[in-house]
């Protein structure tokens, strides 16, 4: 007579890796989808249209938890916000609960989980305020996308001009300089790319057709912007804008 195989139980470690590959395996499939109406965050967030506001994280139990976050505008960015929703959204961003003074909080001081030194749950993020500045140039806002370019701009000055990972998120009011996040890395590659974006909102820059165009925005105290040698369509630009007056023309051969 055989005897009997049983097969061992998975064990804790196995499962929680099997876990963790299913989940960076879907997120390589949103990847690939292209636009996507419902977005799917790193950590597992889904984000999903509300009453009282556009996103909600599920939590381990699949009950919804409401909450105010960044993550709002980063549904300006990508485009899906229909516009009838748009003014409520930015009032949301730019409000006193989520704007800083020297930028938009990852989550709002009304909610309960609000910590202005929690990580993911109070402070500012150069590359969140990124996203969400070119996701209300998107909508139009240029005024409210500008008012956070300058927000970071000066926060950027008590640190020599390179913004950290992030910053904590205590109100402009109480200190006068962007409270620094004690285990923030610096440099750091997000923050790096950040006043990228913030040039190309305040210039309107986009590039289609086989040709860079500008539509620019240029807060009075900053005067006038020039941008040299832009590779982009197999050439060189320059570009230059004041207020709302702007020009392209390609870079002069050497």
């Amino acid at each position: 007579m055989a005897t009997p195989v049983t097969r061992p139980k998975k064990s804790a470690p196995r499962r929680r890796l099997t876990l963790r590959f299913k989940r960076w395996k879907l997120y390589a499939l949103v990847a690939l989808a292209g636009p996507l109406v419902v977005l799917l965050g790193v950590f597992g967030y889904y984000y999903v249209v509300l009453s009282r506001m556009i996103d909600a994280r599920i939590h381990g139990d699949k009950q919804r938890i409401d909450s105010l976050t960044s993550n709002n505008g980063h549904l300006l960015w990508s485009g899906i916000v229909a516009d009838e929703r748009v003014p409520f959204l930015v009032q949301q961003l730019m409000s006193n609960e989520m704007f800083s003074g020297w930028g938009v909080r990852t989550m709002a001081t009304t909610d309960r989980g609000y910590n202005p030194i929690g990580y993911h749950t109070g402070t500012v993020w150069p590359h969140d305020n990124s996203l969400i500045v070119m996701g209300l140039t998107r909508y139009g806002y240029r005024e409210e996308a500008n008012r956070i370019v300058t927000a970071q701009i000066e926060a950027a000055a008590y640190t020599g001009y390179r913004l950290p990972e992030n910053f904590c998120g205590y109100a402009r009011s109480v200190s006068r300089f962007p409270v620094p996040y004690p285990a923030a890395c610096s440099p750091q590659a997000w923050s790096t790319a950040a006043p990228l974006l913030y040039l190309r909102s305040m210039l309107g820059l986009e590039a289609k057709n086989g040709e860079l165009t500008v539509d620019p925005v240029i807060p009075a105290e900053y005067g006038r912007i020039a941008v040299k040698g832009v590779t982009a369509f197999g050439a060189r630009w320059d570009l230059e804008a004041v207020g709302r007056t702007g020009t392209v023309k390609r870079a002069a051969r050497h």
